[in-house]
């Protein structure tokens, strides 16, 4: 048997067409997400025999997990945490299969495209709070 190691790379060019202003770029937040949390399809694209390392989408809104400090997707009817919105994800972040937690930027406060946030949000279902999220929808 002989093993000859391969080398590859992959290049993701993040789509951003929900962020409408570079104010706040500079200053993401690391945060984790709960990957159980997390619908392939909607969030993120699974991997495949090719790629297998599956790619969340830029732009998902977010909100903080109160019992466990992680963070998964937005839900106004959540009763869990994630009913608070805390900002959306900066980067396209790619994790493997199985992996339970997901390091990757939160953008907490800036300006955003609502009409253009991947999988749509409902900006009335946003409770402003002074501990939340400043982002401004237009």
């Amino acid at each position: 048997m002989t093993v000859q190691p391969i080398t590859t790379s992959t290049t993701l060019s993040a789509n951003r067409a929900w962020l409408a202003s570079l104010h706040g770029t500079d200053q993401t937040e690391t945060v984790t997400l709960d990957a159980s949390k997390l619908v392939a399809g909607t969030h993120y694209t699974a991997g495949d025999a090719v790629q297998p390392y599956s790619r969340l989408v830029s732009g998902i809104p977010l909100g903080k997990i109160t019992a466990s400090g992680l963070y998964g997707p937005f839900d106004p009817a959540a009763v869990d945490g994630r009913q608070n919105f805390a900002g959306l994800l900066f980067e396209e972040t790619v994790f493997a299969p199985g992996q339970p937690k997901i390091p990757c930027a939160l953008l907490w406060h800036g300006v955003a495209r609502a009409a253009k946030i991947p999988g749509g949000i409902d900006t009335t279902k946003i409770t402003l709070s002074p501990t939340g999220a400043l982002i401004r929808f237009v």
